[in-house]
C-alpha cells in the first residue's frame, strides 16, 4: 500500500534547511508512525548509529577488556612475520591456526597498526569503527527491504550486551569476516553479482562459517543466472581463495587446506551454548554429528523445493526481500543445526534475527511474541556458563523462527472465490 501524500520526511523537489525543519515536525507528528513504518527506517538509523558512537566509547572506556584470543591471533599472523608460511606450523596460545589465509592478511595489518597487538586500546577503537560500519551495512539491507518496523532496531543495536562484547571487548574475528559478508549482500541486491562473489568469497577466506550462506547463494545464481551463468561467478569465489591461498599452498598445500577448512574440526562441550543439555559423550559422538547434517541437508532441500522459488514468496516480499530471505533463512538453518555455538558465534546471524522475524505477515507470529523470542536469544546467549534451561530455550526460540519461515510464506490451501487477476511481481530472475 502506498504512502499518503506528505507521508515522507521530504516531499519531491523539496531542499533547503525549510524542508529539513519541515520533514522534522512532521516525522514528531507522526512519531508513533516514524516508529512502526519501514519506510522510516533511514532516519531511525540515523539516530541509532549516532546514538552507537556514544554507547562505544563508554563501553571501551568504562567496561574491562577480556584476553580470548587476541593474543593468539597475534602469535599466530607473527609466525608469518618471521618467514614460517607452513601453516602447519603457525600457532598461538589457544592452538594451532585454523582459519583461512584472509584472516592471515587482515590481521596482519592489524598487527602492525596495532604496533605488534600490544596497543589494545587502539584495537578495540577499530573494532569499534568496524561495529559501526557493519551497522550501517545492515541498516542499508533493511531500508532496500522494508519489512521490519523500526522500533525493533533498538534491540539490535544499543539493547544487546553480548554482541557490544563480541565486538569491542574480545577482539574477535567472527565479526570482521560478518561485515565483509554484508557489504557482499548490498552488492547483490545492487545486482552487481561478481563483485559480491568476490567479496563473498573473501568473507569466507576469514573464517569459513560464511559458507552456510553459500547454498542460499547458489540458488539465487542458479535462478538468476542459470548453469552456465552460473560457472563464472562460482570461478570467481575458487581463484580468489587460491590466489589468497597461494603462499601456504606453495609451501605446504595439504596442510594449508586441512587446517584452514577442517569441517571435522571437534569443539570443546565446556564452550557449547546450544547443546548444554545432551550428556557429552552425545555432544562428542560421530551418530550425532551426522544426524546434524542429515538434518541441515533435509531442512535446506525443502526450503530450496518449496519455500524459496514459491509463487507465494513472490507474492510477499519484493526482489531485493527476496535475495535476502534465501540468503537469511540458508544461514539460520545452518545456525539452527551446528554441532556447537560458542559465545561469539552469536554474531554469524544476530544481525539477520529481526529479518527473519518480521519478513512474513504479522497475523502469523504477533509483535510482542517476536519481540519476546529476541529477548530470550539475547538472555540465553549471556547465560554463562550456559545452561539446561538456557539451551532448550535456544533451541525452542530457534524453532518457532523456523515455523515461522515455513509456514509465512505457505501458500492457502485453497482460494476463496472466483480466481482474481494475478499481480504481477518482481522476479528474481531477469531477462538478460
Amino acid at each position: 500500500m502506498a504512502p499518503a501524500p506528505g507521508a515522507g520526511l521530504r516531499r519531491k523537489g523539496a531542499a533547503g534547511p525549510g524542508s529539513l525543519r519541515q520533514g522534522l515536525r512532521r516525522a514528531w507528528q507522526e512519531k508513533h508512525r516514524v516508529l512502526l513504518a519501514p519506510q522510516y527506517t533511514g532516519l531511525v538509523a540515523a539516530w541509532l548509529c549516532l546514538a552507537e558512537v556514544g554507547v562505544t566509547h563508554w563501553v571501551i572506556h568504562r567496561v574491562a577488556y577480556t584476553e580470548i584470543d587476541w593474543k593468539a591471533y597475534m602469535d599466530e599472523v607473527e609466525g608469518v612475520v618471521n618467514g614460517t608460511f607452513d601453516y602447519t606450523q603457525l600457532k598461538g596460545d589457544t592452538g594451532p591456526l585454523v582459519y583461512p589465509a584472509g584472516f592471515v592478511y587482515i590481521f596482519l595489518g592489524l598487527y602492525y597498526i596495532t604496533s605488534r597487538g600490544t596497543n589494545i586500546r587502539l584495537a578495540q577503537y577499530l573494532f569499534g569503527a568496524l561495529y559501526l560500519v557493519t551497522l550501517l551495512l545492515v541498516f542499508r539491507i533493511y531500508s532496500r527491504t522494508r519489512k521490519v518496523p523500526p522500533y525493533v532496531f533498538f534491540f539490535m543495536c544499543c539493547a544487546s550486551y553480548r554482541i557490544h562484547s563480541i565486538y569491542i571487548l574480545r577482539l574477535f574475528n567472527d565479526p570482521v569476516a560478518m561485515a565483509i559478508l554484508f557489504l557482499a549482500v548490498n552488492l547483490f541486491l545492487e545486482e552487481r553479482w561478481s563483485w559480491g562473489c568476490f567479496f563473498f568469497s573473501l568473507a569466507v577466506s576469514v573464517k569459513m562459517n560464511v559458507l552456510l550462506f553459500a547454498p542460499g547463494l547458489l540458488f539465487l545464481l542458479l535462478w538468476r543466472f542459470g548453469l552456465l551463468g552460473t560457472v563464472p561467478k562460482l570461478s570467481i569465489c575458487a581463484l580468489l581463495q587460491v590466489v589468497l591461498g597461494l603462499p601456504f599452498l606453495l609451501e605446504n598445500p595439504v596442510g594449508y587446506v586441512t587446517r584452514s577448512f577442517d569441517l571435522g574440526r571437534q569443539f570443546l562441550f565446556k564452550w557449547t551454548v546450544n547443546w548444554r543439555f545432551l550428556p557429552e559423550e552425545v555432544f562428542q559422538h560421530r551418530a550425532f554429528h551426522l544426524a546434524l547434517l542429515a538434518a541441515h541437508v533435509s531442512a535446506l532441500g525443502l526450503f530450496a523445493l518449496h519455500r524459496w522459488h514459491s509463487q507465494q514468496l513472490r507474492s510477499l516480499l519484493n526482489g531485493s526481500a527476496q535475495v535476502v530471505f534465501v540468503l537469511f533463512t540458508s544461514n539460520f538453518i545452518g545456525v539452527c543445526c551446528s554441532r556447537s555455538l560458542h559465545y561469539q558465534f552469536y554474531v554469524w546471524y544476530f544481525h539477520t534475527l529481526p529479518y527473519l522475524l518480521w519478513c512474513t505477515p504479522a497475523g502469523k507470529l504477533s509483535h510482542l511474541l517476536r519481540v519476546l523470542i529476541l529477548g530470550l536469544i539475547e538472555l540465553s546467549w549471556n547465560t554463562y556458563p550456559s545452561t539446561l534451561c538456557s539451551s532448550a530455550s535456544l533451541h525452542l526460540c530457534h524453532g518457532i523462527i523456523l515455523l515461522q519461515l515455513w509456514y509465512g510464506t505457505a501458500a492457502p490451501l485453497e482460494p476463496q472465490g472466483p480466481p482474481a487477476a494475478q499481480k504481477t511481481t518482481p522476479s528474481l530472475k531477469k531477462t538478460e
